[in-house]
């Protein structure tokens, strides 16, 4: 999956197809969350804070496969 990169301490880059969420952490781990809405894919693209919304709106909230 192509990801794009973010601006974010905790948070390299972002990809996301077809309800699949991949996420690479700053720290080389890259995890796919699964049954994510695309609701939910752009408003975490426009979080000012990517950290922040992804500990309250994604992790622990979605299946979850990784580190991949």
């Amino acid at each position: 999956m192509q990801r794009e990169a973010v601006i974010s301490q905790a948070i390299r880059s972002v990809g996301y197809r077809a309800g699949t969420l991949e996420i690479e952490f700053v720290h080389g781990d890259v995890y796919r969350y699964l049954g994510v809405p695309q609701l939910v894919y752009l408003q975490f693209m426009r979080a000012e804070s990517k950290g922040a919304f992804f500990n309250e709106r994604i992790r622990d909230c979605f299946e979850v496969r990784g580190p991949v």
